[in-house]
């Protein structure tokens, strides 16, 4: 079978690949020789699949559904491997097999179609936060995670940086980075975090109604993985002339909820969509900053 990256993939990559950098060329033959070490049948690549990663649905040798997924080294497959170790499948997919130097991984098969995003939306936000809530247990002794403020330390730069390349965001670069910097002098806990938490990243398993899948660990306080899933489907609230008023609903909602501090989580909530919005111009995604940057504007 020819291993065909989709174009998602190979454009999302392409927004953020190093000089020089031949992971996506490389792929077929990674793809190949990782089917062929485990005996794999392949049935299908997942279309449109992710922004990071290649995901195969296959075959084991015993005929046991799984999944196959194959990520660059700047997706930290490492990092998932081990978050994804520790869970042990508790609220997440569960890790069948690693080989972190070739960035693969063999899960756990769920529903791939199916994610907490086709339910009603009240629905939706109640399974994405149940599930997260599994996800917050003490990272492992001696772990090598990226803390919250080693991740957004590195996005501040950049955040700085598009600031200045486009001007007219600057007002709320620098509220979102008073912000990180009032919410990183006293954080309240650290968790292990998903780091990339969104509806799309719960899929239907047979295990357990819904599971998480796709982390991007990261070591630090709960309200920062939860401000994620405030935004999901910005699109439609930002259609809604209520927009605004629903954001801040959402919030109180989720943070009563999950026993989560509503000023925390709307101050990484905060963050975490100029950071994004900031992103999307500089790779040229006009469209999803302006949605961003508006919502942003709400907070």
């Amino acid at each position: 079978m020819a291993f065909e990256p989709p174009q998602r993939l190979v454009r999302a990559l392409g927004e953020t690949a190093p000089a020089g950098d031949d992971w996506l060329a490389r792929l077929p033959g990674t793809a190949e020789r990782a089917v062929a070490r485990r005996e794999l049948t392949v049935e299908r690549i997942q279309v449109p699949g992710g922004r990071s990663s290649l995901v195969v649905l296959v075959r084991r040798a015993d005929g046991t559904p799984a999944v196959l997924k194959l990520a660059p080294p700047r997706a930290r497959p490492e990092s998932e491997r081990a978050a994804l170790a520790h869970w042990g499948g508790r609220g997440a997919v569960h890790l069948l097999e690693a080989d972190a130097e070739e960035g693969v991984l063999l899960l756990e098969r769920l529903h791939p179609d199916v994610s907490v995003r086709s339910l009603p939306e009240a629905k939706a936000l109640l399974e994405a936060a149940g599930t997260l809530r599994r996800l917050w247990v003490e990272p492992p002794a001696g772990h090598s995670f990226e803390t919250v403020a080693e991740r957004t330390g590195r996005q501040a730069g950049a955040m700085r940086a598009g600031a200045l390349a486009e001007p007219g965001t600057a007002p709320l670069v620098e509220a979102a980075l008073t912000a990180r910097e009032e919410l990183l002098a006293a954080p309240p806990e650290h968790r292990l975090l998903h780091g990339t938490f969104r509806q799309s990243k719960v899929l239907a398993g047979e295990r357990m109604p819904w599971l998480a899948v796709g982390p991007d660990p990261v070591v630090g306080e709960s309200a920062f993985d939860l401000a994620r899933l405030v935004r999901d489907r910005v699109e439609d609230l930002i259609a809604t002339p209520s927009g605004a008023s629903i954001t801040r609903r959402r919030i109180k909602r989720l943070a009563d909820s999950l026993e989560v501090d509503l000023e925390r989580l709307r101050g990484w909530t905060l963050f975490r969509a100029v950071e994004s919005g900031v992103r999307a111009l500089r790779v040229g995604r006009d469209k999803d900053a302006e949605l961003l940057l508006e919502f942003a504007g709400w907070l």
